[in-house]
């Protein structure tokens, strides 16, 4: 599975309005809502709470994962969300979040949550990559951001290392 699988443009939101991390969790909510993501308000967003209250998924530099496996779910989906002011989200480094994926998954989509924090996080640990995010301008921009990791990623891992003329070469199995 690919993140990119997952981000559904027609439910981004570029300019969270919210100022809270109540109105942040609920107007990302009533996206999905108003876009068929969602059948139930009040179901999804008490999956949301249920996690907040183990712990916040404010994890910090910014960045948030709001996250349910959840009955009210009808199809796998990540919204992405950004906020140009910033949302005291009790994040983990006390600063303020900007970027969220609010993950939503249906509950019987084995671990599609996991795997889509998963591979979010690959993204978010590389150097300059939510900043990229912060740029853009439209859901085009968030899916070709993405993208370009990713083929920074396939670039990375297809360069091999061939030994210079005298050097030993050990290939293990």
């Amino acid at each position: 599975m690919k993140i990119q699988d997952l981000l559904k443009k027609d439910v981004m939101l570029l300019d969270l309005k919210a100022t809270s991390k109540e109105a942040a969790i609920d107007e990302m909510i009533t996206n999905l809502v108003n876009k068929g993501i969602v059948s139930d308000f009040d179901t999804f967003k008490a999956g949301i709470m249920n996690r907040e209250a183990q712990m916040t998924t404010g994890l910090g530099e910014g960045v948030a994962m709001p996250h349910s496996k959840n009955a009210a779910v009808k199809e796998a989906t990540v919204l992405f969300a950004k906020s140009a002011s910033g949302v005291d989200y009790e994040a983990l480094d006390g600063a303020p979040v900007d970027l969220f994926f609010m993950i939503a998954a249906p509950d019987g989509a084995n671990d599609t949550h996991l795997a889509a924090l998963a591979d979010l996080s690959k993204y978010l640990l590389k150097d300059g990559f939510a900043d990229k995010l912060r740029q853009v301008k439209s859901a085009d921009e968030v899916i070709a951001t993405f993208d370009a990791a990713e083929d920074d990623n396939k670039a990375d891992a297809n360069q091999t290392t061939t030994p210079k003329e005298g050097q030993d070469f050990i290939v293990a199995v």
